[in-house]
């Protein structure tokens, strides 16, 4: 799919999605609880109909019903073994899964497209090991999971992807034997960790963290508890794009549905805006910004790795330089998003360069527009989407229908706004 952006103010309302973040949580506990469990989740994506594809594949039931899901669990005692799980190009799906079919000694087979088989996983492999796994591998599949995983100890290193904890976390209670985790380097995108304690909280599982001696320890022979209902809060990561329309200058853009004591990290946007220069207001369920003179900062992305691209935009119309640090990972998303965010932002006339782990952007007053390809990426082709306000031609994207990822609806939210799209054949 191409689309034309013609240059425009967005300013208005706007609905904030379900995060997917959220999402895909609540939904493997709920399919490894008691009993059923009925989530409000206000749309869906790629990524969380690949979790929920895997989670049928294992033996769950899960109903659309008119606001989200009802989720009948899987039956411990009738396991699907051997199913075909296709994670799509969701990393999160994928690392989550593998853990939790290990538990379930569910000789498992993941299948993934895009760069997903390509993305780091060979840590998780070696805490899994630990744990009494097996693991295949073949052209045809990224891998086949043996084996009935134990508890125990296992050493795991932190600063490479928190889903690896994450997927062990949500996994560790179905084994009989308590557990430990313990964590190497630098702890990267905590909040992630704690978004997962927090939805196992919910589940009645308590987790004893101890981030200061970097130490998980995990009860084995629990059992999730339905809470019966639950509900998937708003989604900072998508919602920053809306945010950053808004410090880019106009009337400002006011986002509903977003939790201002969310365990999500991304809940960081308003803080960077607001350094940057915008004027914010705030309360519990909502928040609108609006521009000024944005000027250039420095940002540790150690724990907000998606926030880079609409950051990196927001610096590039900054008055002065913005450093962007520790956002090495980045090279290991959808696309290799360190370069694809130089080279889109670059190829729309920003002032931008790439670092070992970072980007250095002195800020411009204007862009000049022009056609990028979102590398089949959605925080790639949204960030372009957004660029155009501040662009003095059109900005043409090529497979926008990357947006389909995360955000399925995001054009169509766009317009809403203000936007001016037209699909191109």
């Amino acid at each position: 799919m191409k689309v034309l952006i013609k240059p425009s103010e967005l300013s208005g309302k706007v609905s904030a999605v379900a995060s997917k973040s959220f999402a895909h949580r609540l939904l493997i506990l709920a399919a490894l609880a008691d009993n059923k469990t009925n989530i409000k989740c206000s749309e869906s994506s790629e990524d969380i109909n690949a979790t929920i594809n895997c989670l049928s594949a294992l033996g769950a039931q899960i109903i659309s019903t008119s606001d989200g899901y009802t989720v009948i669990p899987v039956n411990y005692n009738n396991i699907i073994k051997k199913s075909i799980m296709d994670c799509g190009e969701s990393g999160s799906t994928l690392r989550f899964l593998l853990p939790v079919a290990c538990a379930l000694n569910a000789d498992s087979i993941f299948i993934g497209h895009g760069r997903l088989p390509g993305r780091p996983m060979e840590a998780l492999y070696n805490a899994l090991t630990e744990y009494g796994c097996s693991f295949t591998f073949d052209d045809g599949y990224i891998v086949k999971c043996g084996g009935q995983m134990r508890g125990g100890r296992c050493t795991l290193p932190a600063d490479i992807s928190s889903q690896y904890i994450s997927g062990l976390l949500l996994a560790l209670p179905l084994v009989r034997e308590d557990s430990v985790i313990n964590l190497t380097g630098s702890v990267e995108s905590a909040d992630y960790i704690s978004m997962t304690l927090s939805a196992m909280k919910l589940f009645g599982i308590e987790i004893e963290a101890e981030f200061t001696n970097n130490t998980l320890s995990i009860n084995g022979g629990a059992s999730y508890i339905s809470p019966g209902n639950a509900e998937v809060e708003g989604d900072w990561s998508n919602a920053a794009f809306w945010l950053c329309a808004g410090a880019l200058g106009g009337a400002g853009v006011e986002c509903y549905g977003l939790d201002a004591d969310s365990a999500q990290g991304d809940r960081a946007i308003a803080d960077i805006l607001k350094a940057f220069g915008a004027v914010i207001s705030q309360n519990d369920h909502h928040i609108k910004i609006k521009g000024s003179q944005l000027r250039g900062i420095e940002i540790d992305a150690k724990n907000i790795p998606d926030l880079v691209p609409v950051l990196a935009l927001a610096a590039s119309v900054a008055q002065g330089r913005t450093l962007i640090k520790n956002a090495g990972r980045l090279q290991f998303k959808e696309s290799d998003r360190l370069f694809t965010v130089a080279k889109t932002l670059s190829d729309l006339g920003s002032n931008i360069a790439q670092t070992e782990n970072g980007l250095i952007i002195t800020g411009k007053k204007r862009l000049t527009g022009g056609r990028i390809n979102a590398f089949g990426d959605h925080r790639i082709a949204m960030m372009a989407s957004i660029a155009s306000v501040v662009c003095e031609n059109p900005v043409i994207i090529d497979n926008a229908e990357a947006v389909n990822k995360s955000y399925p609806t995001f054009f169509r939210d766009f317009a809403s706004l203000g936007g001016k799209v037209e699909y191109v054949n």
